[in-house]
């Protein structure tokens, strides 16, 4: 048995930031991890999903300027930007994040983790060998979510791409039918549409349900000038691979066929088999925290990240994190701690200030509440709309800038509740919103953050002139 003030388990980037806090917090801390340091985010999501973005993306914005149109000759190099993409991911090795953990004092334990009582952790590591590890102050589970594969007949026997082989594949297959119109879904429909795949996808809903209407509207378009094609309000009603590729049945757009599928239609948490029954929870299930990320029940469990389902995005569960290891930290050394709203130890952002950002052409970038949201939550709302193609700044740009802000306004306090740009290039102007919302800055000092001119931000100027003075 070795033991260690505080037990991580996954070493993904919040893993890696839990046990970085705790460390830096005067205790001792070890990673376990049974694939590769860094995690989902690093390796087959966040990093090599935007490297196979960014260059059709790039590519389109210099077409759309004139003088740098005309210099543009060529069409969009997909063996290079693959290329681009393995550079990103250090071509799924991990010896550089391996470097960072020693650097910061953490020791890491390669191998599948289970939990086998309170404080307790058993790994088995590749060679089948076993090592057993007990926590003295705490165990954290930073394990992260696996794609989730819905129970359409003959999906599972179909070989379903999901995620992780849609940030890797090696070439880009001549068609590919997407289940599902979240996120996953619409930036590896605009990826491969700018490689020159026969895109079709299929959502169930509208496209990016759960933010703003107008922005799976815009996107759509986009996608469709891209030569996809995009059922809305269409189910996969049954599938199957042929020898020349797979056979999608649909309920309202007939039978689609492709090369490949790729299944993008939410996570489930991956604690199935990480021994959650021998502290009396449930296999496979979310593990629900309060603010400080500590498990409900428990003196000693917390979980960081995708796994306790607040906000499954990976700055979040960085926030989360920090959070976390220094609650930890503080609960170990008996000093006081922070857990009012907005303290030092809680992550009260995850509640109604997430910011997040759909890398499709165009950009979706929002944070806080949608208008439905805030009223559905029983606040006094008022929206307010504004073209960011209108804004002198989107015109220098680039030629037709296409886009739209919304900020949703709480009109008892006159403080902003959430605000949505959709456009190119609008996550650059996320955080400053995000400092709004979470601030809750008063409209009548906000007119006095005066927006550079010529940007985009003056669209910041021209929301508020369309409110009108509080």
């Amino acid at each position: 048995m070795t033991g260690y003030d505080v037990i991580v388990i996954g070493a993904g980037a919040v893993g890696e930031n839990v046990a970085d806090r705790v460390v830096r917090g005067g205790l001792s801390a070890v990673l376990v991890e049974a694939e590769l340091v860094g995690g989902e985010c690093s390796y087959w999501a966040c990093m090599p999903s935007k490297a196979l973005l960014r260059s059709g993306i790039a590519l389109r914005a210099a077409q759309a300027v004139g003088g740098a149109r005309e210099a543009v000759t060529g069409d969009l190099d997909v063996p290079a930007v693959l290329a681009r993409r393995d550079a990103f991911t250090s071509s799924w090795k991990d010896d550089g994040q391996v470097e960072w953990v020693r650097g910061a004092g953490i020791d890491l334990v390669r191998g599948h983790a289970r939990l086998t009582g309170p404080r307790a952790v058993s790994v088995t590591a590749p060679d089948g060998s076993v090592v057993e590890l007990e926590a003295q102050q705490a165990v954290c589970v930073s394990t992260g979510s696996d794609p989730l594969v819905p129970d359409i007949p003959g999906l599972a026997e179909a070989r379903p791409w999901t995620s992780r082989q849609a940030t890797s594949a090696s070439e880009a297959p001549e068609s590919l039918v997407i289940v599902g119109g979240g996120v996953v879904a619409a930036e590896m429909a605009t990826a491969y549409a700018s490689f020159g795949t026969s895109v079709v996808l299929l959502a169930r809903g509208g496209l990016l349900g759960g933010m703003e209407p107008f922005a799976g509207e815009l996107v759509a378009d986009s996608l469709r000038d891209l030569g996809a094609t995009v059922h809305l309000r269409t189910n996969a009603v049954r599938v199957s691979r042929t020898a020349d590729g797979v056979v999608v049945e649909t309920d309202a757009a007939g039978t689609v066929t492709a090369a490949e599928i790729l299944v993008a239609t939410g996570r489930t948490p991956r604690t199935r088999d990480l021994g959650l029954e021998t502290i009396g929870l449930e296999p496979g299930s979310w593990l629900t925290t309060d603010d400080t990320l500590r498990v409900e029940g428990f003196d000693w469990l917390y979980a960081t990240g995708d796994v306790n389902h607040r906000a499954l995005l990976t700055h979040q569960g960085k926030y989360q994190a920090r959070a976390a290891g220094d609650a930890i930290a503080a609960r170990a050394k008996g000093l006081p701690l922070s857990d009012a709203p907005w303290g030092t130890h809680v992550a009260t952002a995850d509640h109604a200030a997430v910011p997040q950002v759909a890398f499709t052409d165009p950009e979706v970038a929002s944070v806080g509440f949608t208008a439905a949201a805030a009223r559905k939550a029983g606040h006094d709302v008022r929206v307010v709309d504004y073209e960011i193609g209108d804004v002198a700044g989107a015109s220098v740009h680039r030629d037709g800038y296409r886009g739209t802000a919304r900020a949703v306004v709480d009109e008892r306090r006159h403080v902003l509740l959430g605000v949505t740009f959709v456009g190119p290039d609008v996550s650059e102007l996320l955080h400053a919103a995000t400092i709004a919302v979470v601030g809750e800055v008063p409209l009548d000092r906000l007119w006095h953050a005066v927006p550079a001119y010529p940007t985009i931000n003056e669209v910041w100027l021209r929301l508020l002139e369309t409110y009108g003075r509080p």
